[in-house]
């Protein structure tokens, strides 16, 4: 792998950096620096229209299409600023990581022009509209239906897990157009969701946040040219999309888990649990594990900058998603064992910085710790995007050769 960087990459490095010491709010870089409830919530308001002033939510589109058309090494160097100022890179997770990039190689140039400026302005927030109840790792039998009414689809049936549909404008649905075909019936739609006949109702996770939520669809209507890819094409956009979302970013994505083990090594020390031989081993198992991240995340940006993949370099994107969900995880319940019976205690000084400390909690009055909502949420992590299941028939089957997995009597 090649660990330099270019000339010409450092100099947009010292350029970020600049952006980001005039933009982010005065002490953000001072140790222990903490803001109140009011204060985050007003930045979180503030911040993506200044993302959109400098240029760089999604700056790795086209400029055609509104990005500043940054090369792979610049797309990288930028993700790696934000991941080390800790400052928020996106205007919506879903609009510009996911179904931005799924328009942008599938969607015709009407779409384009309709819903890329929403994303890139951090104006249009989008969820997600693919699992059912019955249709989990089998998502290709997913029933929810769309028939074609004059100028419309018509919709109907229910989704689940769908996180941030409470605040969504859009979503991108998978429904079912050719009821005689499985994977070969199904379209990718543009929905929007502030109309009559969408009902979202939010599912309350055990610590007080509902991000995840139902969504229920009755004769919900969508326009006609809002299908992306083509009339019952909709798997093989599904998989565009299910790939950014499987993916993450090569040399920033292991910062988060890093952060972590330096909140509980702090814990450690401060409780005495440090000077337990299996505890410190476990930490090391950890901190090994987040250096394996780190450099397979370098071996595959040198692959892309090289155009040399083979088939270790297809091993890793095919395992990646599988080995940080499982590794994430350990290392919590790690956290737990390190915190001993103060993890139980309801107490929201428990873990101040812990990622979940941002987390949209709907349940009053009970104020579970940040670290607590981020052992919580780790447990979804071999779920999502994937599940750990399907990760290795995937592997089993596209990269090792094996036979597909037997199907259960009578199917």
């Amino acid at each position: 792998m090649d660990l330099s960087y270019s000339p010409e990459a450092e100099v947009f490095r010292t350029e970020i950096r600049s952006w980001l010491t005039d933009n982010l709010p005065p002490g953000w870089f001072d140790e222990g620096f903490q803001m109140s409830g009011d204060a985050r919530k007003k930045f979180n308001e503030e911040w993506p229209e200044k993302l959109f002033g400098g240029g760089w939510i999604c700056a790795t589109w086209p400029t055609e299409y509104g990005g500043k058309g940054l090369s792979i090494m610049e797309g990288v160097v930028l993700a790696e600023e934000f991941a080390r100022a800790k400052a928020p890179m996106r205007g919506d997770f879903f609009g510009d990581t996911l179904v931005g990039p799924t328009i942008l190689q599938w969607g015709t140039e009407e779409q384009k022009k309709e819903f890329l400026p929403g994303i890139l302005k951090g104006q249009t927030h989008w969820c997600q509209g693919f699992s059912e109840p019955n249709s989990g790792s089998d998502l290709a039998s997913l029933k929810a239906t769309a028939v074609l009414d004059g100028e419309e689809w018509v919709i109907n049936g229910q989704k689940v897990w769908t996180t941030q549909g409470h605040n969504a404008d859009y979503c991108f649905l998978l429904t079912r157009t050719d009821q005689t075909a499985k994977h070969a019936g199904i379209s990718y739609m543009l929905v929007p969701m502030h109309q009559a006949g969408v009902e979202v109702r939010g599912i309350t996770q055990p610590d007080g946040t509902a991000e995840f939520n139902e969504v229920f669809f009755n004769n919900a209507r969508c326009p006609k040219e809002n299908i992306v890819g083509g009339l019952n094409n909709g798997w093989a956009v599904a998989n565009s999309t299910l790939a950014f979302e499987r993916g993450m970013s090569a040399t920033t994505g292991y910062r988060r888990f890093e952060a972590e083990y330096l909140l509980m090594v702090q814990e450690a020390v401060e409780n005495g649990k440090i000077c337990d031989l299996t505890t410190r081993q476990r930490l090391m198992k950890y901190y090994s594990k987040i250096q394996i991240l780190r450099i397979n995340g370098l071996r595959s940006l040198t692959s892309t900058l090289n155009k040399t993949k083979d088939l270790s370099i297809a091993a890793l994107g095919l395992t990646n998603k599988m080995f940080w969900s499982e590794m994430h995880q350990e290392s919590m319940e790690l956290a737990l064992d390190i915190c001993g019976a103060k993890a139980m205690l309801v107490d929201a000084s428990i873990g101040e910085g812990w990622p979940g400390v941002g987390r949209d909690k709907r349940r009053a009055g009970y104020p579970v710790s940040p670290m607590m909502s981020a052992f919580f949420f780790s447990r979804s992590e071999t779920i999502w995007g994937g599940t750990s299941q399907i990760q290795r028939n995937i592997v089993g089957e596209r990269l090792l050769g094996l036979p597909k997995e037997p199907k259960a009597s009578g199917e």
